[in-house]
């Protein structure tokens, strides 16, 4: 009992501080970076929009559709917007960091910062790469296949290469490297949803730009995740080493002389 919740205290211990430090990162990283780019697209937006009658029409059915759902809260630009962007991204990459941390556990031995590191890399690929080559980072507002289907095609993806990237991995045998290649690879073969025909007025330029700038955001972020939590983690596994140490070496000794 007490081994489980040493356990457990490290998993969370160790995901707290390394997603807290992880998310403010990754919220100044995207202040400096993916803000401007969305900022530009939202501008070709509403150049977009039409004019005259029509735009009074539109208008009109903007306004009957919002009384119809509601008043939609949103945060105010300035500290309000960055709070709780931070409070966000904090969340996730703590949420990112609980996984890491209970593979840690999965793997029963010791993990040190530099092995962190390697498992960050191989989050990136999963939850990055390979379901960004079937979908892209996109601008908010972009035309994309619904919602539903794409989150089942994202979710199938990143259970397939995390899986697939272990079997490869921890197995090292030519048949389990074939098996993990091919579950890797699997939904692309079966393809991500997409729309036929997609009509924007955002460049492609600013789209390509906003792909390239997410990705080289996540992959440090990934990386340092990997490395915080595997070294916070080693620290709160063995919370007692040194306590029962100093008590073997301070504990009072008695000889016994033979009389």
């Amino acid at each position: 009992m007490m081994q489980a919740m040493a356990t457990f205290r490290a998993i969370v211990f160790s995901a707290a501080l390394a997603g807290l430090i992880v998310g403010a990162l990754v919220t100044a990283a995207q202040h400096l970076g993916t803000v401007p780019l969305i900022l530009q697209a939202e501008g070709y937006e509403r150049q977009a929009e039409p004019s005259g009658n029509s735009r009074d029409l539109v208008k009109q059915e903007a306004a009957a559709a919002h009384d119809h759902a509601g008043t939609a809260w949103e945060p105010a630009d300035g500290l309000e917007r960055i709070t709780y962007t931070t409070l966000f991204n904090v969340v996730e990459w703590i949420g990112f960091g609980l996984l890491l941390a209970g593979a840690f556990v999965l793997l029963g031995r010791s993990i040190t910062w530099r092995e962190g590191f390697l498992w960050g890399l191989g989050g990136f690929a999963a939850f990055v790469i390979a379901p960004g080559l079937g979908l892209p980072p996109e601008l908010p507002g972009a035309p994309a296949a619904a919602l539903l289907e794409r989150q089942f095609w994202w979710a199938a993806t990143v259970a397939a290469t995390a899986i697939g990237l272990a079997v490869v991995t921890f197995q090292r045998s030519p048949f389990s490297a074939a098996i993990g290649i091919l579950l890797i690879m699997m939904p692309h073969l079966v393809g991500a949803p997409r729309l036929d025909h997609v009509e924007t007025n955002v460049p492609d330029s600013l789209s390509r730009q906003f792909i390239v700038v997410v990705t080289l955001t996540a992959l440090p972020c990934w990386a340092f995740l990997g490395a915080l939590t595997g070294h916070f983690y080693q620290k709160f596994s063995r919370p007692d080493e040194g306590r029962q140490f100093s008590a073997v070496k301070m504990a009072p000794t008695t000889e016994i002389h033979d009389s």
